[in-house]
């Protein structure tokens, strides 16, 4: 009930109860995934809304220009392999 981010009215929310039998290392644990997954979500919203807005200038793959690209999840289709090859080495997976 002490803890950072318990407001009024609701105090300590923990309605599936993953809290309650851990100690306080696995409780920070936890916390610190919580904070790290928000972040990613926050940078995905991002990323789905900045293409309605920006298109990068160029070309993708020799040929298929960015502006060709659509948005959502039909760009997964219409990227071409070595569109997916050029991303799988800038992010180094």
């Amino acid at each position: 009930e002490n803890e950072i981010g318990v407001v009024a009215p609701t105090g300590f929310f923990d309605p599936l109860g993953l809290s309650t039998n851990i100690d306080a290392e696995t409780f920070e644990a936890y916390r610190a995934s919580e904070l790290k997954h928000g972040r990613v979500c926050m940078l995905a919203v991002i990323g789905y809304i900045v293409p309605e807005v920006f298109r990068f200038p160029g070309e993708i793959a020799p040929g298929v220009a960015f502006a060709d690209i659509p948005n959502g999840v039909a760009a997964i289709e219409a990227v071409p392999s070595l569109g997916w090859l050029q991303m799988f080495f800038l992010i180094g997976a």
